[in-house]
Protein backbone atom coordinates (compact mmCIF):
# COMPACT_ATOMS: atom_id res chain seq x y z
CA UNK A 1 0.00 0.00 0.00
CA UNK A 2 1.61 2.96 -1.12
CA UNK A 3 -0.41 6.47 0.32
CA UNK A 4 2.20 8.96 -1.61
CA UNK A 5 -0.01 9.29 -4.47
CA UNK A 6 -1.01 12.24 -6.56
CA UNK A 7 -4.59 11.86 -8.53
CA UNK A 8 -4.51 12.29 -12.45
CA UNK A 9 -6.55 12.50 -14.92
CA UNK A 10 -6.83 9.74 -17.81
CA UNK A 11 -8.09 10.42 -21.19
CA UNK A 12 -11.97 9.48 -19.94
CA UNK A 13 -11.71 12.32 -17.75
CA UNK A 14 -11.56 9.81 -14.97
CA UNK A 15 -8.94 10.60 -11.79
CA UNK A 16 -6.47 7.64 -11.64
CA UNK A 17 -4.19 7.22 -9.25
CA UNK A 18 0.09 7.34 -9.73
CA UNK A 19 2.26 6.25 -7.46
CA UNK A 20 4.85 8.53 -6.83
CA UNK A 21 8.51 7.70 -7.35
CA UNK A 22 8.99 8.64 -3.52
CA UNK A 23 6.98 6.48 -2.05
CA UNK A 24 8.62 3.38 -4.33
CA UNK A 25 12.34 4.85 -3.16
CA UNK A 26 11.33 4.16 0.01
CA UNK A 27 10.54 0.85 0.09
CA UNK A 28 14.25 -0.42 0.76
CA UNK A 29 14.50 -4.26 1.13
CA UNK A 30 14.34 -4.77 4.95
CA UNK A 31 15.81 -8.10 6.84
CA UNK A 32 14.00 -10.28 9.31
CA UNK A 33 14.96 -12.84 11.26
CA UNK A 34 12.93 -15.25 13.62
CA UNK A 35 9.69 -16.58 11.84
CA UNK A 36 8.07 -17.93 14.76
CA UNK A 37 4.42 -17.73 15.39
CA UNK A 38 4.83 -14.15 15.80
CA UNK A 39 7.86 -13.04 13.43
CA UNK A 40 5.84 -14.75 10.50
CA UNK A 41 3.26 -12.98 10.66
CA UNK A 42 5.08 -9.48 11.19
CA UNK A 43 7.16 -10.45 8.33
CA UNK A 44 3.75 -10.92 6.30
CA UNK A 45 2.55 -7.21 7.06
CA UNK A 46 5.91 -6.10 5.93
CA UNK A 47 5.21 -7.63 2.30
CA UNK A 48 1.47 -6.47 2.68
CA UNK A 49 2.94 -2.87 2.90
CA UNK A 50 4.86 -3.09 -0.01
CA UNK A 51 8.63 -3.58 1.66
CA UNK A 52 10.43 -6.01 -0.10
CA UNK A 53 11.61 -8.86 2.28
CA UNK A 54 14.70 -10.47 2.98
CA UNK A 55 14.18 -13.27 5.51
CA UNK A 56 15.56 -16.24 7.44
CA UNK A 57 15.01 -18.81 10.48
CA UNK A 58 16.66 -21.62 11.88
CA UNK A 59 13.50 -24.08 11.07
CA UNK A 60 13.67 -24.14 7.08
CA UNK A 61 10.02 -24.88 7.47
CA UNK A 62 9.37 -21.54 8.95
CA UNK A 63 10.91 -19.84 5.95
CA UNK A 64 9.07 -21.98 2.87
CA UNK A 65 5.91 -20.07 3.72
CA UNK A 66 7.26 -16.50 3.64
CA UNK A 67 9.21 -17.62 0.45
CA UNK A 68 6.37 -18.37 -1.68
CA UNK A 69 4.49 -15.04 -0.41
CA UNK A 70 7.59 -13.32 -2.18
CA UNK A 71 10.55 -13.00 0.55
CA UNK A 72 13.87 -13.54 -0.27
CA UNK A 73 15.34 -16.22 1.62
CA UNK A 74 18.74 -16.59 2.89
CA UNK A 75 20.89 -19.07 5.05
CA UNK A 76 21.84 -16.66 7.95
CA UNK A 77 21.98 -13.85 10.00
CA UNK A 78 25.36 -12.42 8.25
CA UNK A 79 23.73 -12.77 4.98
CA UNK A 80 20.55 -10.43 5.97
CA UNK A 81 23.06 -8.05 7.09
CA UNK A 82 24.85 -7.97 4.18
CA UNK A 83 21.76 -6.96 1.69
CA UNK A 84 19.42 -5.34 4.24
CA UNK A 85 20.37 -1.73 6.24
CA UNK A 86 17.14 -1.94 8.12
CA UNK A 87 16.67 -5.40 10.23
CA UNK A 88 14.00 -6.28 12.39
CA UNK A 89 14.78 -9.55 14.67
CA UNK A 90 12.11 -11.49 16.60
CA UNK A 91 13.57 -14.30 18.58
CA UNK A 92 12.58 -16.57 21.77
CA UNK A 93 15.32 -15.46 24.42
CA UNK A 94 17.94 -13.75 25.39
CA UNK A 95 20.50 -16.67 24.39
CA UNK A 96 18.88 -16.21 20.91
CA UNK A 97 19.52 -12.53 20.23
CA UNK A 98 22.96 -13.03 21.59
CA UNK A 99 23.39 -15.52 19.48
CA UNK A 100 21.83 -13.81 16.08
CA UNK A 101 23.39 -10.60 16.77
CA UNK A 102 27.30 -11.62 18.22
CA UNK A 103 27.69 -15.25 17.04
CA UNK A 104 29.65 -16.59 14.61
CA UNK A 105 27.25 -16.14 11.91
CA UNK A 106 25.92 -13.32 13.19
CA UNK A 107 24.21 -9.75 12.15
CA UNK A 108 27.42 -8.08 13.20
CA UNK A 109 29.80 -10.05 10.78
CA UNK A 110 28.72 -8.55 7.76
CA UNK A 111 26.31 -5.22 9.46
CA UNK A 112 26.83 -2.08 7.36
CA UNK A 113 27.35 1.15 9.20
CA UNK A 114 24.11 2.88 9.87
CA UNK A 115 22.43 -0.29 9.68
CA UNK A 116 19.36 -0.04 11.90
CA UNK A 117 18.25 -3.44 13.98
CA UNK A 118 15.10 -3.17 15.40
CA UNK A 119 14.85 -6.01 18.11
CA UNK A 120 11.26 -7.04 18.85
CA UNK A 121 12.20 -9.94 21.32
CA UNK A 122 11.46 -9.81 24.81
CA UNK A 123 14.41 -10.46 26.94
CA UNK A 124 16.71 -8.95 29.80
CA UNK A 125 16.82 -4.87 29.44
CA UNK A 126 20.41 -5.86 30.22
CA UNK A 127 21.11 -7.81 27.11
CA UNK A 128 19.26 -5.38 24.80
CA UNK A 129 21.54 -2.88 26.42
CA UNK A 130 24.75 -4.68 25.53
CA UNK A 131 23.67 -5.29 22.16
CA UNK A 132 23.28 -1.58 21.65
CA UNK A 133 26.78 -1.12 22.62
CA UNK A 134 28.24 -4.23 19.94
CA UNK A 135 26.15 -2.66 17.81
CA UNK A 136 27.55 1.11 18.18
CA UNK A 137 31.18 -0.28 17.55
CA UNK A 138 30.18 -1.51 14.26
CA UNK A 139 28.50 2.12 13.48
CA UNK A 140 25.16 0.68 13.71
CA UNK A 141 22.38 1.60 15.57
CA UNK A 142 20.30 -1.05 18.06
CA UNK A 143 16.81 -0.43 19.47
CA UNK A 144 14.39 -2.91 21.54
CA UNK A 145 11.10 -3.30 20.56
CA UNK A 146 9.07 -5.78 22.09
CA UNK A 147 5.57 -6.04 21.87
CA UNK A 148 2.25 -6.89 23.18
CA UNK A 149 -0.79 -8.24 21.49
CA UNK A 150 0.04 -12.06 20.38
CA UNK A 151 -0.91 -13.91 17.30
CA UNK A 152 -3.98 -12.09 16.75
CA UNK A 153 -2.52 -8.77 17.19
CA UNK A 154 0.49 -9.49 15.02
CA UNK A 155 -1.62 -11.00 11.69
CA UNK A 156 -4.10 -8.04 12.33
CA UNK A 157 -0.82 -5.58 12.54
CA UNK A 158 -2.54 -4.12 15.73
CA UNK A 159 0.47 -5.35 18.21
CA UNK A 160 1.53 -2.45 20.47
CA UNK A 161 5.51 -1.89 20.11
CA UNK A 162 7.33 0.14 23.13
CA UNK A 163 10.38 1.74 21.91
CA UNK A 164 13.92 1.81 23.56
CA UNK A 165 16.76 3.90 22.28
CA UNK A 166 18.54 6.84 20.35
CA UNK A 167 15.54 9.47 19.92
CA UNK A 168 16.59 10.15 16.37
CA UNK A 169 16.64 6.82 15.07
CA UNK A 170 12.69 6.88 16.57
CA UNK A 171 11.10 8.16 13.33
CA UNK A 172 13.10 5.30 11.04
CA UNK A 173 11.81 2.91 13.61
CA UNK A 174 8.21 3.88 13.77
CA UNK A 175 8.02 3.70 10.07
CA UNK A 176 8.54 0.27 9.63
CA UNK A 177 6.82 -0.56 12.88
CA UNK A 178 3.59 0.79 12.28
CA UNK A 179 3.49 -1.39 9.02
CA UNK A 180 2.69 -4.42 11.92
CA UNK A 181 1.32 -2.49 15.27
CA UNK A 182 -1.51 -0.28 15.82
CA UNK A 183 0.92 1.75 18.36
CA UNK A 184 3.91 2.36 18.91
CA UNK A 185 5.38 4.07 21.88
CA UNK A 186 8.95 5.78 22.64
CA UNK A 187 9.84 5.05 26.35
CA UNK A 188 13.11 5.94 26.51
CA UNK A 189 17.18 4.67 26.03
CA UNK A 190 17.49 1.14 24.98
CA UNK A 191 16.16 -1.10 27.26
CA UNK A 192 13.43 0.91 28.65
CA UNK A 193 10.67 -0.85 25.52
CA UNK A 194 11.97 -4.07 27.77
CA UNK A 195 11.23 -2.96 31.02
CA UNK A 196 7.57 -1.87 29.72
CA UNK A 197 7.01 -5.09 28.23
CA UNK A 198 8.35 -7.34 31.79
CA UNK A 199 5.68 -4.98 33.68
CA UNK A 200 3.06 -5.66 31.32
CA UNK A 201 3.29 -9.37 30.89
CA UNK A 202 3.96 -9.59 35.04
CA UNK A 203 0.61 -7.45 35.69
CA UNK A 204 -1.16 -9.59 32.36
CA UNK A 205 -0.08 -12.93 34.62
CA UNK A 206 -1.29 -11.94 37.81
CA UNK A 207 -4.64 -10.57 36.10
CA UNK A 208 -4.95 -14.09 34.64
CA UNK A 209 -4.42 -15.97 37.35
CA UNK A 210 -6.69 -13.84 39.74
CA UNK A 211 -9.55 -14.28 36.86
CA UNK A 212 -9.71 -18.36 36.40
CA UNK A 213 -9.37 -17.96 40.36
CA UNK A 214 -12.67 -15.87 40.17
CA UNK A 215 -14.18 -18.16 37.83
CA UNK A 216 -13.63 -21.02 39.63
CA UNK A 217 -14.74 -20.09 42.63
CA UNK A 218 -17.97 -18.89 41.29
CA UNK A 219 -18.72 -21.40 39.04
CA UNK A 220 -18.16 -23.96 42.41
CA UNK A 221 -20.87 -21.64 44.01
CA UNK A 222 -23.33 -22.41 41.18
CA UNK A 223 -23.20 -19.38 39.12
CA UNK A 224 -23.26 -19.76 35.32
CA UNK A 225 -19.97 -18.97 33.83
CA UNK A 226 -21.32 -16.40 30.88
CA UNK A 227 -23.29 -14.66 33.45
CA UNK A 228 -20.41 -14.25 35.87
CA UNK A 229 -18.06 -12.95 33.26
CA UNK A 230 -20.76 -10.52 31.72
CA UNK A 231 -21.26 -9.60 35.56
CA UNK A 232 -17.49 -9.24 36.01
CA UNK A 233 -17.51 -7.06 32.90
CA UNK A 234 -20.11 -4.24 33.94
CA UNK A 235 -18.31 -4.34 37.32
CA UNK A 236 -14.71 -3.24 39.20
CA UNK A 237 -13.26 -6.77 38.73
CA UNK A 238 -13.31 -5.86 34.93
CA UNK A 239 -10.12 -6.55 33.21
CA UNK A 240 -8.33 -7.90 30.09
CA UNK A 241 -8.66 -11.32 31.34
CA UNK A 242 -11.85 -10.77 32.07
CA UNK A 243 -13.53 -9.28 28.52
CA UNK A 244 -10.66 -9.96 25.92
CA UNK A 245 -9.17 -13.56 26.58
CA UNK A 246 -11.61 -15.14 28.89
CA UNK A 247 -9.68 -18.29 30.56
CA UNK A 248 -12.67 -20.44 30.91
CA UNK A 249 -14.33 -22.62 27.70
CA UNK A 250 -17.16 -21.75 26.59
CA UNK A 251 -17.15 -18.16 27.59
CA UNK A 252 -15.93 -16.25 24.77
CA UNK A 253 -15.20 -17.90 21.28
CA UNK A 254 -12.42 -16.80 18.95
CA UNK A 255 -10.24 -17.02 22.51
CA UNK A 256 -7.70 -20.27 23.38
CA UNK A 257 -9.74 -21.66 26.03
CA UNK A 258 -12.03 -21.91 23.65
CA UNK A 259 -10.05 -24.19 21.41
CA UNK A 260 -8.33 -26.21 24.26
CA UNK A 261 -5.90 -23.50 24.93
CA UNK A 262 -4.24 -23.74 21.32
CA UNK A 263 -2.33 -20.72 19.90
CA UNK A 264 -1.99 -17.24 21.76
CA UNK A 265 0.77 -16.99 24.25
CA UNK A 266 2.43 -19.94 25.46
CA UNK A 267 2.82 -20.59 29.26
CA UNK A 268 6.74 -21.49 28.81
CA UNK A 269 6.79 -17.85 26.97
CA UNK A 270 5.54 -16.28 30.00
CA UNK A 271 7.38 -18.17 32.79
CA UNK A 272 9.61 -16.83 30.86
CA UNK A 273 8.65 -13.33 31.22
CA UNK A 274 7.55 -13.69 34.77
CA UNK A 275 11.53 -15.19 35.35
CA UNK A 276 12.87 -11.81 33.63
CA UNK A 277 10.53 -9.62 36.09
CA UNK A 278 11.88 -11.32 39.06
CA UNK A 279 15.48 -11.03 37.69
CA UNK A 280 15.02 -7.46 37.39
CA UNK A 281 13.33 -7.18 40.93
CA UNK A 282 15.72 -9.12 42.47
CA UNK A 283 18.49 -6.85 40.88
CA UNK A 284 16.60 -3.61 41.84
CA UNK A 285 15.08 -4.82 45.17
CA UNK A 286 11.69 -4.27 44.05
CA UNK A 287 9.34 -6.45 46.13
CA UNK A 288 6.96 -8.54 43.79
CA UNK A 289 5.23 -10.61 45.80
CA UNK A 290 1.64 -11.31 43.20
CA UNK A 291 4.84 -11.30 40.54
CA UNK A 292 6.70 -14.09 42.05
CA UNK A 293 4.26 -16.18 43.15
CA UNK A 294 2.62 -15.72 39.51
CA UNK A 295 6.07 -17.36 38.05
CA UNK A 296 6.06 -20.56 40.22
CA UNK A 297 2.38 -20.88 39.13
CA UNK A 298 3.54 -20.33 35.74
CA UNK A 299 6.97 -22.83 36.27
CA UNK A 300 5.27 -26.06 38.16
CA UNK A 301 2.32 -25.32 34.91
CA UNK A 302 5.10 -25.87 32.48
CA UNK A 303 6.33 -29.70 34.39
CA UNK A 304 2.35 -30.47 34.50
CA UNK A 305 2.16 -30.70 30.68
CA UNK A 306 0.81 -27.13 29.88
CA UNK A 307 4.34 -25.84 28.88
CA UNK A 308 2.73 -25.64 24.90
CA UNK A 309 -0.65 -24.94 26.17
CA UNK A 310 -1.83 -20.66 26.31
CA UNK A 311 -1.12 -19.13 29.25
CA UNK A 312 -4.93 -18.81 30.35
CA UNK A 313 -4.59 -22.65 30.73
CA UNK A 314 -4.04 -21.72 34.53
CA UNK A 315 -8.05 -22.08 34.83
CA UNK A 316 -7.53 -25.69 33.71
CA UNK A 317 -4.99 -26.17 36.20
CA UNK A 318 -6.65 -24.58 39.26
CA UNK A 319 -9.39 -27.31 38.06
CA UNK A 320 -7.00 -30.17 37.97
CA UNK A 321 -5.42 -29.16 41.64
CA UNK A 322 -8.97 -29.42 42.98
CA UNK A 323 -9.20 -32.92 41.93
CA UNK A 324 -11.98 -31.95 39.24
Amino acid sequence: VFHNFSPRIDLWGTPCVVVSARSMASKTPVGFIGLGNMGSPMAKNLLKNGYPVIATDVFPESRKELQELGAQVVDSPAEVAEKADRIITMLPSSPNVIEVYTGPNGILKKVKKGTLLIDSSTIDPAVSKEMAVAAEKMGAVFMDAPVSGGVGAASMAKLTFMVGGVEEEYNAAQELLTCMGANVVYCGQVGTGQAAKICNNMLLAIGMIGTAETMNLGIRLGLDPKLLAKILNMSSGRCWSSDTYNPVPGVMEGVPSANNYQGGFGTTLMAKDLGLAQNTATNTKTPIPLGSLAHQIYRVMCSRGYANKDFSSVFQFLREEEGQ
